[in-house]
């Protein structure tokens, strides 16, 4: 049941656990009489299966006291067993029958195995209760759980039945008469009217203060978060205006624990009202959060603006619908207080909560309408593909569509249980979701005004903890749907004794230190690179592409060792898994041979050298300089700036040009054409003293200017130049062209271009004149252009075209 009966329940839980566990760090070993005592009384209770829930619930707690105990006894003596058995290995296998030993060993590997088995003896005795213990749980688990089932599928009275009606009348009358007779009743007491009269200035001032608070303070709170967000619009006052906003819960808290108080001291009211007060206390709460919670999801004031956004017109409409479930759920945990107390029948009971149900599921009806509404709206206004999230919003809402409309049928059928189940629940997980969205974005906000920055709230870390907090709401969504305190511990206790892979068991702290050791090997390992690429490296004489090299390797190397240390570390033996990765090793190889053949040829590339970053290279067409060499592929930057991904095998087992190799000489020629008739020598000399004055080419071997031959239309030059850096290679050509163009033009000498002949067949066709008929039998005139081996649009040797 909902209310304050659940909240018991959970507080005694957890207590329950407490003691257990100081009773299990109290305890130097596990008493092993006693144990046989509890476990003799558990199993009897479990098979009578008639004890209260309460009942079972402390039982439960005290075994798994007990567990915890013979858990631990199982690993107190896990190093002196090991060492044992390293010393009995050490003395060599055991000699095979009919053989004999030398005395000394045999004496001292009989002495060893004594030993161990005096050790181990009580590892198997805990091994066995252990066992038991665990068994024990398990039963009364599954008697709680099928409790529980039998309980919301029971069907009861039906609360639309009109006999149900007067009793539930006179129950809530008899409750209300019975409240105000407490009173009278302490107030006819003169005992009780003398402490009243005490304790009034106390109780004035307590009043007084209440009053203020729950009248005020509210409000003050949200003005001024109001006020704190509307003069900056930065992260930093987003996560100022939402911690002033939590004074709206504070706040009122107090002056309501103000009013409680002031009314305790007057001592006038009987048991009922002795129930009221402390019931008031977390009804206030409710209520006070429920507000505050519709006031930030659905503000007035733009300013108190949220990652969950709802248009403007629709937001008064979530405001009511969110206000309204915090009233209804508040009086159901009146109503159930009051029905527990005065033991009301299940008709009544089912006749009270009905109304409350029914206005709960039409809240619920109108939200589930309004956040799918919400997510319709957000796309049609955006034109685009609805976010993820928006998705998971539109998905609870049909989710809360459907339980408002299922569960009043229900509660009508008189499965109430059931009906409750899922109404008070929903509201619940409503209120989380809020919660959780929330809670995201003040991490957004933190970290921006922590890290201020384009892109800030968005980034990597904000999402990570985004992410931490769903995780961590799952806790309190598993207790509103239904388990238990003692579930949860289970599941701990299970985590914590470890994932059993085989022969491996894989626990919390083997995986803590198995993550913490290899951050710190990941951690030494990068710092050792960044001193070596910095200070060291940059001393030595070894080129840049050598140091890059020297830099990768030494990070695989270290990542690799750093993944060895944490796993020895952590105590994880991997040969359990030896025929498990031999296995997936056959099929692995095939799937991955490709990725395993970049990876190794990248490896070669890290050792060989053959290509290094910044080196200028031509591969498989593609030419451009080698920006960075990974261990899978390498990324080539082309002339037009675009990246070129190149997988690393193709580097190895492909031709691949380098031009800066080892340095950066490399040669340039330009070809040069003249007129027939110009004078070669003064043409090599003058392209000859072109090359030498230019001051990228090298004196040693000097500029070369060669006579190549008689071309069509040219004589044909070449200027060879060895420059000291290949790289301006282009710019050099350039250069020399625009000085050839000067210097010839200077001299005289003529740069020829190609020309052309054209002749024309029958050309009186071009003439003009009368058209003359052609006879039938001769054949059609054409006009034929012919040309051999040259371009018709270029002019003739007489310039006109002919």
């Amino acid at each position: 049941m909902m209310g304050l009966t659940w909240l018991r329940a959970a507080v005694l839980s957890v207590c329950l656990a407490l003691l257990a566990t100081l009773a299990v760090a109290q305890a130097d070993g596990p008493d092993y009489d006693r144990w046989q005592n509890t476990a003799t009384r558990a199993e009897q209770a479990v098979e009578a299966a008639r004890a209260s829930d309460q009942a079972f619930e402390i039982l439960r707690a005290e075994v798994a006291g007990w567990r915890q105990q013979f858990q631990n006894q199982l690993s107190a003596n896990d190093s002196r067993l090991q060492t044992l058995r390293d010393q009995i290995a050490a003395l060599g296998p055991a000699p095979e029958e009919g053989q004999d030993e030398a005395t000394e060993i045999a004496d001292r590997r009989a002495e060893l195995n004594a030993q161990l088995e005096r050790l181990s003896t009580p590892r198997r005795t805990a091994e066995e209760a252990f066992s038991r213990a665990n068994g024990v749980i398990t039963e009364i688990d599954d008697i709680l759980r099928q409790r529980q089932t039998d309980a919301l599928l029971n069907m009861g009275p039906w609360p639309v039945n009109p006999a149900n009606w007067p009793g539930a009348m006179r129950h809530a009358q008899d409750t209300m008469i019975a409240v105000v007779a407490g009173v009278r009743q302490a107030w006819h007491n003169p005992s009780r009217r003398s402490n009243a009269r005490d304790n009034l200035p106390l109780i004035a001032v307590l009043l007084v203060v209440g009053v203020v608070l729950l009248a005020r303070s509210r409000y003050w709170s949200e003005l001024l978060a109001v006020r704190i967000q509307r003069s900056d619009t930065r992260s930093g006052a987003r996560v100022a205006g939402f911690i002033v906003s939590l004074g709206q819960i504070l706040f009122p808290m107090l002056g309501l624990v103000a009013f409680v108080r002031a009314v305790r001291a007057t001592q006038l009211f009987g048991p009922r009202g002795d129930l009221l007060l402390d019931t008031l206390e977390v009804v206030g709460l409710v209520l006070f959060f429920a507000r505050w919670l519709a006031s930030r999801l659905f503000p007035k004031d733009e300013a108190l603006r949220v990652s969950f956004t709802v248009p403007a017109r629709r937001r008064a409409e979530g405001r009511i619908y969110a206000v309204t479930l915090g009233i209804v759920l508040a009086l159901y945990i009146l109503l159930a207080e009051f029905s527990d107390f005065d033991r009301y029948d299940a008709g009544s009971d089912a006749v009270l909560n009905f109304p409350l149900i029914v206005l709960a599921c039409l809240m619920l009806t109108r939200l589930g309408w309004l956040l799918r509404r919400r997510v319709r709206d957000a796309a049609e206004d955006a034109d685009q593909e609805v976010p993820y999230g928006d998705r998971i919003i539109a998905s609870v809402g049909r989710l809360v569509i459907l339980v408002g409309l299922v569960a009043p049928i229900l509660a009508a059928l008189g499965f109430g249980a059931a009906a409750k189940f899922l109404t008070y629940p929903m509201i619940l997980t409503l209120a989380l979701i809020g919660m959780v969205v929330l809670l995201q974005g003040v991490i957004r906000d933190t970290y921006a005004t922590l890290r201020p920055g384009d892109g800030a709230r968005d980034s990597l870390v904000p999402t990570l903890l985004g992410f931490v907090v769903v995780l961590l709401a799952i806790i309190p969504l598993s207790l509103i749907w239904g388990a238990r305190v003692t579930d949860l511990t289970e599941v701990w206790a299970t985590i914590r004794s470890g994932l059993t892979i085989g022969d491996m068991t894989i626990s919390p702290g083997s995986f803590f230190t198995l993550l913490i050791v290899f951050t710190v090997g990941y951690l030494i390992t990068r710092a050792v690179q960044n001193a070596l690429k910095v200070s060291v490296l940059p001393k030595t004489r070894i080129d840049p592409g050598g140091q890059v090299a020297i830099v990768s390797g030494l990070g695989y190397v270290g990542i690799f060792l750093a993944a060895l240390f944490a796993i020895t570390a952590a105590g994880i033996d991997l040969s359990s898994l030896a025929i498990v990765a031999g296995a997936l090793s056959v099929g692995i190889g095939f799937g991955l041979q490709t990725i395993v053949s970049n990876f190794v040829s990248g490896i070669i590339l890290l050792i060989e050298r053959p290509i290094s970053e910044g080196d200028w290279i031509e591969v498989g067409g593609q030419m451009g300089y080698v920006r960075s060499i990974s261990v899978r592929s390498t990324r080539i930057e082309t002339f037009d700036r675009t990246d070129v991904i190149v997988p690393n095998a193709d580097l190895i087992s492909g031709t691949v040009t380098n031009y800066t190799r080892g340095n950066t000489v490399g040669r340039v020629i330009i070809p040069v054409g003249v007129a027939y008739g110009t004078d070669t020598r003064r043409v090599e000399a003058v392209l000859k003293e072109i090359a030498d004055a230019h001051p990228m080419a090298l004196a040693n071997p000097p500029p070369a200017v060669l006579f190549m031959g008689f071309g069509a239309d040219s004589l044909d030059f070449e200027i060879r130049i060895i420059l000291r850096d290949v790289n301006w290679m282009l710019a050099v050509k350039n250069e020399i062209n625009h000085q050839i163009a000067a210097r010839f033009e200077e001299e005289g000498i003529e740069i020829p271009f190609a020309q052309r002949d054209v002749w024309l067949r029958n050309p009186e066709v071009l003439q003009a004149g009368p058209k003359v008929k052609t006879p039938p039998s001769a054949p059609p005139t054409k006009a034929h252009l012919e040309e051999s081996d040259m371009d018709p649009d270029m002019p003739g040797e007489d310039g006109d075209g002919r």
